[in-house]
């Protein structure tokens, strides 16, 4: 097989990105700076925030697919999203894109039920807990009956993000971030590790398992896996 021709070198991994303005700190997927190795942007126009939690009703996947080609063509080897909620287009990028696609830290999901001991659950924190069910779910192999729970819908935490309120403190969005996974454990005992479907509740992941003492799996975590397998370490034999 040719090699592609390339706008992009040493750009192995595409972000798609939603449009947004709030604040991306260190940790959050469209921080730059949050990794280890070079990544490469594309925005997404059409994706708002106040649309990505309404997927099953207002297809944005065309947009998505268009960006996603964009990138492609320029030369990364693999793509990945900025909203976990993308979940629900896996399998139509993945059929449209010639490189591997990883759209959301929920393909997470299934590979930590099994790192659990029988009678544990993964427990899932997202944007909006009202929403991510269904189709989300079902298009990367997830229960329904799986643990969800959401950040408060009046919180400071979404009006940041729906909003683009630069105002809304790091300190308040941790606090309210810790708060929400306390509870979420306390009233689920079954939960024996934590999911983060929200690539915006990565900066906190660290607060969470001091809190809660349980494994946090995020954004993070999902796209340094991804980037190994697409541009992995060499090994030389002296």
């Amino acid at each position: 097989m040719h090699p592609r021709q390339k706008t992009y070198y040493g750009v192995s991994l595409g972000i798609l990105m939603v449009n947004s303005t709030f604040q991306r700190y260190l940790g959050d997927i469209g921080n730059a700076m949050t990794w280890d190795f070079p990544v490469q942007y594309k925005i997404v126009t059409d994706a708002v925030p106040s649309k990505m939690t309404d997927l099953h009703n207002v297809s944005l996947l065309d947009p998505f697919k268009r960006a996603a080609d964009e990138l492609v063509a320029a030369g990364v080897d693999g793509i990945t999203t900025t909203c976990g909620f993308l979940s629900i287009y896996q399998r139509e990028l993945a059929d449209h894109c010639p490189v591997p696609v990883a759209t959301s830290s929920l393909l997470q999901v299934p590979m930590v039920e099994r790192l659990l001991p029988s009678g544990k659950k993964v427990g899932v924190m997202t944007y909006n807990g009202d929403v991510l069910n269904g189709p989300y779910l079902e298009a990367v192999g997830i229960a329904q009956d799986t643990p969800v729970v959401g950040v408060p819908q009046d919180s400071n935490f979404v009006r940041w993000i729906k909003q683009g309120d630069t105002s809304v403190s790091y300190e308040t969005l941790k606090e309210e971030v810790v708060a929400t996974a306390k509870r979420f454990v306390a009233d689920n005992p079954e939960i024996g590790a934590i999911v983060l479907e929200c690539t915006n509740l990565a900066p906190f992941a660290s607060y969470i398992v001091e809190a809660t003492g349980l494994q946090v799996f995020d954004t993070v975590t999902m796209v340094n896996a991804f980037q190994a397998s697409l541009k992995p370490r060499r090994y030389a034999m002296f």
